[in-house]
């Protein structure tokens, strides 16, 4: 028999042959490559700065440790936990800055593929004020590749160009400790 997409799989047994490819800075990788949806594993013991808009729902299933998502939504942070087990559907456009501090943490993840001409963004915003630092849109190809390559350009930026022009606060680039120690003497 041959399907396209292969025969069942093992799915902690896949995690344990593919373990090298989960990590920072997204910690993804892709499951079943070729199909209609975006179906990847996460490994834990990454954080990250940016906020992820995506034009599509997305399904985070935790099966291991935990894991939280920082929102940013209407010039407000916010927080949703994901505990061990629990299943969420986010909706289209929900700034998102998945955070995995447990390394041994591991999230299924779903997402549609993008139809043409949908654009995905990443935005950095002040840990302080919670204005927008900077942002880059995109029509996205390769979750895996293409998300990389757009921190490396926000990582390059000066100080003064990761400096937000409502407060005067400098975002700590990829420095989650110190984004996260900013907003949480502010908040």
């Amino acid at each position: 028999m041959e399907l396209q997409y292969g025969l069942p799989k093992n799915l902690m047994g896949w995690v344990e042959a593919n373990r090298d490819k989960l990590r920072p800075p997204v910690n993804n990788a892709a499951i079943f490559p070729d199909g209609n949806y975006i179906i990847n594993m996460v490994g834990g013991g990454n954080t990250r700065t940016d906020f992820h808009d995506n034009p599509t729902e997305e399904i985070f299933y935790q099966i291991r440790g935990t894991a939280y998502l920082n929102i940013w939504d209407r010039g407000k942070f916010d927080r949703i936990d994901l505990k061990e087990g629990d299943v969420f559907l986010q909706p289209p456009h929900l700034q998102h800055s998945p955070q995995r501090p447990d390394p041994n943490g591991l999230c299924f993840l779903v997402e549609l593929k993008r139809p043409k001409g949908a654009i995905d963004a990443l935005n950095w915003y002040c840990p302080k004020c919670a204005g927008l630092v900077w942002g880059a849109s995109m029509e996205l190809t390769d979750l895996v590749a293409d998300l990389p390559r757009t921190y490396e350009v926000f990582y390059a930026l000066s100080d003064a160009e990761r400096t937000c022009k409502h407060c005067g606060t400098v975002h700590p680039g990829k420095d989650y400790a110190a984004w996260h120690a900013i907003h949480a003497a502010n908040h």
